[in-house]
C-alpha cells in the first residue's frame, strides 16, 4: 500500500473529488481526516470507513475559519501526531458573467477556493516543516490554466492556486515538504449533476476521449502525487482532463 502509516487531512472530502480521495488514501493505508462543513456528511463518511475497518475520523470546519483549522491540526497532532498528506480539496463555484457577477459572488469563491488553501497550508505546513518531511496537494483546474465563460472568480482563484503552490514549492521544498498542484479538467460531481444534458454533451466532446471524468480518476493521481513513487516531484502542476487542452 503506497500510504500505509501516512496520515492525511482531505478539505471538502463528504462528496466528489474530495470523497473519492478520502477512500483511496484509506485503501493504500493512510489514516484520513476527512473535514468539511457538511457535519452531517462528512461524519457519515468517515464512520463508513470505519466500519470497513479502515482509519477515519470526521471533522466539520470551514476553510474561511482559521480558528476551526488551528483546532484541527490540534485535533489532528493530539491524534496521531503528525500530518503527513494535507489535500486542499474545498470549492465553491458561484458563476456570472462579468457584467453580472455581484461582489459577494467573487468574493466568496476567492475567500474558499484561493484564502481557504492559503488558510489551511499555512497551519499545517507549521507541522510539517517541524517534522522536516510532508505532501502538499492543492486543487487547481483547467479553469485555472485557460479560463472559462462565465467564471471570472473561479478562474482567478485557480489560477491564484497554481502560483501558491509554485511559490510555496521553492520556500517549503528546501525544508523537506513538497507542493504539487493538480487541474481537474469536467469531472462527474454534484455540480455537473445539476447541468443540462446539452451542456454535458458538449463536454464530452471538447474532450480527445469523449467522456467526463470520474472522481476516482483524480483520487488516484493524487495518492500517485501523496506517495514515494512521487518523491522528485516538487512544484507540479498537473492537468488531468483525458486530453482537453490537446
Amino acid at each position: 500500500m503506497k500510504l500505509e502509516g501516512r496520515v492525511a487531512v482531505i478539505t471538502g472530502a463528504a462528496a466528489g473529488i474530495g470523497r473519492a480521495t478520502a477512500y483511496r488514501f484509506a485503501r493504500e493505508g493512510a489514516c484520513v481526516v476527512l473535514c468539511d462543513r457538511n457535519i452531517a456528511a462528512v461524519e457519515q463518511e468517515a464512520a463508513a470507513l470505519r466500519e470497513t475497518g479502515l482509519e477515519a475520523l470526521g471533522y466539520a470546519f470551514d476553510v474561511v475559519d482559521r480558528s476551526g483549522i488551528a483546532d484541527l491540526v490540534q485535533l489532528t497532532m493530539d491524534r496521531f501526531g503528525r500530518i503527513d498528506v494535507l489535500v486542499n480539496n474545498a470549492g465553491i463555484t458561484a458563476d456570472a458573467r462579468l457584467a453580472r457577477m455581484s461582489e459577494k459572488q467573487f468574493d466568496d469563491v476567492i475567500d474558499v477556493n484561493l484564502k481557504g488553501v492559503f488558510n489551511c497550508t499555512q497551519a499545517v505546513a507549521k507541522v510539517m516543516v517541524a517534522r522536516g518531511s510532508g505532501v502538499i496537494l492543492n486543487a487547481s483546474s483547467v479553469v485555472g490554466l485557460y479560463g472559462n465563460y462565465g467564471q471570472t472568480n473561479y478562474a482567478a482563484s485557480k489560477f491564484g492556486v497554481i502560483g501558491m503552490t509554485k511559490t510555496w514549492a521553492r520556500e517549503l521544498g528546501p525544508k523537506g515538504v513538497r507542493v504539487n498542484a493538480v487541474c481537474p479538467g469536467f469531472v462527474a460531481t454534484g455540480i455537473l449533476s445539476t447541468m443540462p444534458e446539452k451542456v454535458l454533451d458538449g463536454f464530452r466532446s471538447a474532450c480527445w476521449q469523449g467522456r467526463i471524468g470520474s472522481p476516482d480518476e483524480i483520487a488516484s493521481v493524487y495518492a500517485f502525487l501523496a506517495s514515494d513513487d512521487a518523491s522528485y516531484i516538487n512544484g507540479a502542476v498537473l492537468e488531468v482532463s483525458g486530453g482537453l487542452s490537446i
